[in-house]
């Protein structure tokens, strides 16, 4: 296993890792956004009134995108997996 492969390896499973998170991320970032510019317009300063929009819309992503997230981490997975005898030997 020379260096090149586990940094090859390592640099794929970082871009997996930031191409799963991305919808669950952006989906946060937004409605937060758009919790924040209603909290401002109506200037209520509630902490916990991002809580629940933020849990549903969460909820909602892993459901709509749930199955994709976990087919990638196993075909990852898998392809790790079956490439480590020919790494090794």
């Amino acid at each position: 296993m020379t260096p090149e492969s586990v940094i090859e390896i390592g640099r794929h499973a970082l871009v997996l890792t930031m191409l799963l998170a991305a919808p669950l991320l952006l989906t946060a970032l937004a409605i937060g956004l758009v919790v924040g510019m209603f909290q401002a317009a109506t200037q209520i300063n509630e902490m916990t009134l991002s809580f629940i929009p933020k849990l549903i819309g969460l909820a909602l992503v892993l459901v709509i995108a749930g199955p994709w997230m976990l087919r990638t981490l196993i075909d990852f997975t898998r392809a790790l997996i079956e490439g480590l005898p020919g790494m090794v030997g």
